[in-house]
């Protein structure tokens, strides 16, 4: 199927070779050449070797260089690097960082007994525990207009002698506000790995602290402060009465392989910020790697791969059959107008939820890809005359008549069901739920429904010769990919259930392939042959 045409051909070999090329850096990544004699002038042992006895001290300060004072937070004073901890510690915040400022924590492994700002074999690293987010809008209730946090100061009030009485509701700013990080992940490398001062990889270049014992070069604990875990789930948003705040302090250890690769993430998730991605579309990508391990993490990468290559290969095959289809025989043109219209309300309401570009983008495209299929399923010319569009639509010829019967019919059967079904499921959510926007209430109502109609339309015809089947397939194929995507990245639950919804669908069309078998060879009842190099005679009337 791969090889029939050439383009198609020249881009699997093009996903080939990007596959193998990936898996080639990733190994690079991941491993790391050891100095060949430990004991050679060429090497540099680890500080870790000798056992010695530290201590971990955390600082906050406003400044990044500590100028204007600092406060210990935080001390373990047996630290020993291979042992997990999780410690939460209360932080008071100064007068600046509660009004919009910014905080700093001076993380600090040195020698047990001595000052960290005096102990020369030390080492520090520094983190924001601050960052700036413009407010998540609250989802209100469409029926009176009242959020949540508004719902429960109401309630608050009634109760007497509350200080909330008589204040006015806030409401969501559009301006970025500071918030507060309220996990800081550290990581110490465990391994005692000897590096070859000639073959020193790059990324580990910067957190290497190096000094002279005699003839010997030793380097110092390998600190990593884990920018990935940092979530916006965890953020919390930071006002004038916010005192004091909670700090999650967690540390495990890590291997040489697992920092390089976590290195290179964070680089990578740190361009992305600097190419325009938000901190919402950064933190999809965040909890991929961080949420899942390094297996599944390799798992999820060639899914990732294949679904690219089927969405490609679908939206190339859907658009060359509807390139070349110039009758609408067997084909429900009120299924492909309303797929039109879920498929738009769909995007609207992802965008809406703020969802993660992996899924936003390939809607929108899928959404451009149906507004086309409208235009050639209803054969609409547009003109313009005095810079007014001018719409004209195509006649319809006997066959398509008694598809369109079928369309009508099978739209009637299933209004009875399924529409007093949709619209108390509306109205349910409406009452019930809260929503940002209008049209977020009715995204996913419809969806079902429009998939039937091209079913029924195959069962009354007894034919699916109609059906592209080739963009079907990789559809198919993608749809099953979805399934797994449904649980690694963040999406609504109602677009988690669609996804399950589409492979029901799918396979009742596979089953109605096997139950009405096309033979390409034979020229159909709609005079058409879909056999490119037919064996036999042509047919003839």
């Amino acid at each position: 199927m791969f090889l029939k045409t050439s383009f198609t051909s020249l881009i699997v070999g093009v996903f080939v070779v990007y596959v193998l090329h990936t898996c080639w850096v990733m190994y690079g990544i991941v491993y790391t050449k050891p100095c060949d004699s430990p004991k050679g002038l060429n090497c540099i042992t680890p500080f870790l070797a000798g056992n010695p006895k530290l201590q971990l001290s955390i600082f906050t300060a406003l400044r990044s260089n500590a100028d204007g004072g600092h406060t210990l937070i935080h001390k373990e004073e047996d630290f020993d690097v291979s042992s997990k901890f999780e410690r939460t510690v209360n932080v008071s915040l100064p007068k600046k960082t509660r009004n919009n400022g910014t905080l700093y924590a001076l993380i600090f492994v040195h020698q047990a007994g001595l000052s960290p700002w005096q102990d020369p074999r030390q080492v520090h690293l520094v983190a924001q525990l601050t960052t700036y987010m413009i407010p998540k809008p609250p989802e209100i209730s469409l029926i009176s207009g009242e959020d949540q946090a508004q719902k429960e100061a109401a309630q608050k009030k009634k109760q007497p002698g509350h200080p909330a009485a008589g204040r006015p509701a806030t409401s969501a700013s559009d301006h970025p506000v500071s918030h507060w990080r309220s996990r800081l992940t550290l990581n110490i490398v465990s391994d005692h790995f000897v590096f070859d001062r000639e073959s020193l990889p790059s990324d580990v270049h910067r957190y290497l602290r190096v000094f002279q014992n005699g003839k010997k070069m030793v380097y110092l604990p390998l600190l990593f402060v884990d920018e990935l875990s940092n979530r916006v789930k965890d953020l919390v948003e930071i006002n004038s009465t916010s005192t004091e705040l909670p700090l999650t302090i967690s540390y495990d250890s890590i291997s040489l392989g697992r920092l390089r690769f976590w290195i290179h993430m964070q680089d990578a998730v740190y361009s992305l910020q600097q190419f325009g991605f938000t901190e919402k579309d950064a933190d999809e990508i965040k909890g991929i790697f961080v949420d899942t391990n390094l297996y599944f993490l390799a798992l999820t990468f060639f899914v990732a791969a294949f679904h690219l290559l089927f969405d490609f290969l679908a939206f190339k095959n859907d658009i060359s059959f509807w390139k070349q289809k110039k009758s609408m025989v067997g084909m429900s043109s009120k299924a492909v107008l309303w797929r039109c219209f879920s498929t738009i309300v769909i995007f609207l309401y992802l965008f809406d939820e703020q969802t993660s570009l992996l899924v936003l983008i390939p809607a929108g495209i899928g959404s451009m890809i149906e507004v086309w299929k409208v235009k050639k399923a209803f054969k609409i010319q547009v003109s313009w005359k005095g810079g007014r569009p001018t719409f004209l639509f195509g006649k319809l010829d006997e066959s398509e008549r008694r598809t369109e019967e079928y369309d009508t019919l099978a739209m009637k059967y299933l209004s009875y069901l399924l529409y007093p079904l949709c619209i108390g499921g509306a109205v349910y959510a409406l009452i019930f739920l809260r929503y940002k926007r209008w049209e977020s209430v009715c995204v996913y109502a419809f969806g079902f429904l429009f998939m039937l109609p091209q079913l029924f339309v195959n069962y009354k015809l007894k034919s699916v010769a109609h059906l592209p089947w080739k963009a079907f397939m990789y559809k198919a194929f993608n749809t099953f990919i979805d399934d797994v995507f449904a649980f690694i990245i963040t999406m609504p639950t109602s677009h988690r259930l669609a996804c399950f919804r589409d492979d029901v669908v799918f396979l009742i069309y596979l089953y109605q392939r096997w139950l009405y078998p096309v033979d390409k060879t034979r020229v159909n009842e709609y005079g058409v042959s879909y056999d490119e190099k037919p064996k036999g005679k042509s047919h003839k009337d």
